[in-house]
């Protein structure tokens, strides 16, 4: 007979299965956007597109990120001075990492480098990206809210905007609490698991939530969001296709709430999907919904490839390490792997 003392083991969950759902998910999407999906007929009309319009719509998706990166800049203010360009060059590196590893590793590497670049708390770092997730969801809601207003639209997105809206709620109470009652909230928190995080979390908020630059912040998150729209709109243009720029939100918004869950590397089948979805509830034909889609995808994410591997090879290291590094840090455990290759930075390289 067994010991009732005995411990019990823990079942883990094998580290590839949601890596391997979310490659399922974007195979199922991409056979569902390209089969039957006539090439030879639909690429000629892909590459003449009107290239005035593809550089509109390139030229605003580089100032989208380097919104972000002034926005980062803002959130952070109460804790230091962040360059807005080590912001930009932590983001871009982000959504490169995005776009070559799965479940949206980019999110933790953007936060470790800034953490190492300007010598904060890594927790602090992640609690900036949760304000600044919060203010995008907040200001997608509402301008989902509003288009509903003066469009019939289908339920899914009624349903996928009430369950953001709902975990709005629940980060929107975390943050107002932790803003008006810090000492309570990490009370709370102290006998859970990842205090030390969560007490650097609950610092942060209160900072930042107080800061007058987070006023700031909320106008700017305004402004991205709106920018984000442009190169739908463009392309849609360029492509022949006659939408006006509220469709251009509606798509935008489709393509957003889509996102939420971590997927395959550059979001590839799921973006496309959900493209497809926007644009079709507008009367366009499945074929020109494909061939758009498959443009929106090649022109905002090509540069964005681009931007970041510059941005990445200005720093020297490797991509791998950066997100072990990043990994070990989220994991509580910095430095277990070996060296931390950023503390090699030299002094010039550093921020101010």
């Amino acid at each position: 007979m067994e010991s009732g003392g005995s411990p019990r083991v823990r079942r883990r969950v094998p580290s590839w299965l949601f890596p391997a759902l979310g490659y399922a998910v974007s195979i199922s999407c991409l056979v569902w956007v390209y089969y039957g999906f006539d090439w030879q007929k639909q690429l000629p009309k892909l590459l003449a597109t009107d290239w005035r319009l593809i550089a509109l719509a390139v030229a605003t998706d580089v100032c989208v990120y380097v919104i972000q990166g002034w926005r980062w800049s803002l959130v952070l203010r109460p804790i230091g001075r962040v360059s807005v360009l080590r912001s930009v060059q932590a983001v871009y590196i982000g959504l490169f990492a995005n776009e070559v590893l799965p479940l949206r590793s980019g999110e933790v590497i953007r936060c470790y480098l800034q953490a190492r670049w300007n010598r904060i708390p890594f927790s602090l770092t992640i609690s900036s990206a949760v304000i600044e997730r919060f203010l995008d969801g907040a200001w997608l809601v509402l301008g989902f809210y509003v288009i509903s207003r003066y469009l019939e639209l289908p339920g899914y997105l009624e349903a996928g905007a009430r369950i953001l809206a709902g975990m709005l709620g629940l980060v929107a109470l975390f943050l107002v609490l932790a803003v008006m009652h810090k000492k309570h909230v990490q009370a709370a928190v102290r006998k859970r698991g990842w205090a030390e995080v969560l007490h650097h979390i609950v610092d942060g908020a209160h900072d930042m939530g107080r800061s007058p630059s987070f006023a700031a912040a909320v106008v700017v998150s305004l402004v991205y969001l709106i920018l984000q729209a442009v190169p739908i709109w463009a392309l849609a243009r360029g492509y022949g296709l006659d939408l006006p720029m509220v469709a251009a939100a509606v798509v935008l918004v489709v393509l957003r709430l889509g996102s939420i869950p971590p997927q395959a590397p550059s979001n590839v089948g799921a973006f496309q999907f959900f493209t497809v979805l926007g644009v079709e509830l507008f009367g366009i034909a499945r074929s020109e919904a494909t061939g758009f889609a498959t443009l929106l995808f090649v022109v905002v994410t090509v540069p964005l490839w681009l931007g970041g591997f510059i941005a990445l090879l200005a720093t020297k290291m490797r991509l791998t390490d950066i997100h072990q590094n990043a990994r070990n840090h989220m994991r509580g455990r910095p430095g277990t792997t070996g060296p931390d290759p950023l503390r090699s930075i030299p002094p010039e390289a550093s921020p101010d």
